[in-house]
C-alpha cells in the first residue's frame, strides 16, 4: 500500500505566528452591535498588523467559529459574513491563499482543533493573539497557549470586547495570569519578537540534544 503524501506545508521561516480569532463573523448574536462598534474602532490597526506580519514572514492563522454548521466551508462562511451587518469590518480582513484557516467548535482556538499540530509543524514558539473578543475567545485561547508553553503577545489595539472597561479588565487579567505581553501593535517590533523566539528555539533544541 502506498503511503499518503502529506500536504506541502513547510515549517514557517520564523517561529512566530499571528492568530486572528473570530474575525469572520456576522455579529448577529447578543451584544453583537456593541462588539461591532469596538471591532470597527480597532479594524485598521488589525489590518496593518496583518500586513506587517506578512512582510516579516510571520504566518497568519485564522481560527474561527463554525457557527454550529459542520458542513460549512471557508468560502461559505466568508460569504455569509459579507452579507451581514459587519461586512465593513470583515471585508478588509478576509483571508487569502497565503493564510491558514482553522475552524473551531467552541471558544478556545485549541479545543478540538488541529491548531496545536499545525503550530508544531510550523515550529512556532511565539503567538500574537488578535481579534474577537478579548474577554471571551482570546482569553480562553491565551490560557490554553500559556499551558502549552507559548510566549503570548496580545496588542490591546487589535482586539476588543463589548466596552472599553471589559476589554481593559480582560487584558490585565491575562497579563497577570497567562503572562501575556500587552504591547500595542504600534510599538510591537516584530523583528525583536522573531529574534527572541529564534533564540528560545535554539536553546530548546540544545537542551533536547544534550
Amino acid at each position: 500500500m502506498k503511503s499518503r503524501k502529506h500536504a506541502q506545508t513547510r515549517p514557517s521561516p520564523v517561529p512566530v505566528a499571528l492568530l486572528l480569532i473570530d474575525v469572520l463573523t456576522t455579529f448577529q448574536f447578543p451584544d453583537g452591535d456593541a462588539i461591532l462598534q469596538g471591532a470597527l474602532t480597532m479594524r485598521d490597526a488589525l489590518v496593518r498588523l496583518k500586513a506587517r506580519a506578512r512582510e516579516a514572514g510571520i504566518p497568519v492563522l485564522y481560527v474561527n467559529d463554525n457557527f454550529g454548521d459542520w458542513r460549512s466551508e471557508k468560502e461559505v462562511l466568508m460569504g455569509r459574513c459579507l452579507e451581514a451587518k459587519g461586512t465593513s469590518f470583515v471585508r478588509p480582513l478576509l483571508p487569502d491563499s497565503n493564510d491558514y484557516f482553522v475552524l473551531k467548535p467552541l471558544h478556545s482556538a485549541f479545543y478540538m482543533t488541529p491548531l496545536e499540530v499545525l503550530l508544531k509543524h510550523l515550529q512556532v514558539e511565539t503567538l500574537i493573539l488578535a481579534g474577537l473578543t478579548s474577554n471571551s475567545c482570546i482569553t480562553v485561547t491565551a490560557h490554553d497557549a500559556n499551558m502549552r508553553g507559548y510566549d503570548i503577545y496580545i496588542p490591546p489595539d487589535c482586539s476588543c470586547a463589548r466596552n472599553a472597561e471589559e476589554h481593559t479588565q480582560a487584558l490585565r487579567q491575562l497579563e497577570a495570569t497567562a503572562g501575556a505581553n500587552l504591547r500595542r501593535s504600534t510599538v510591537l517590533k516584530l523583528s525583536n519578537l522573531i529574534r527572541a523566539a529564534e533564540i528560545s528555539q535554539r536553546s530548546g533544541s540544545a537542551r533536547s540534544s544534550g
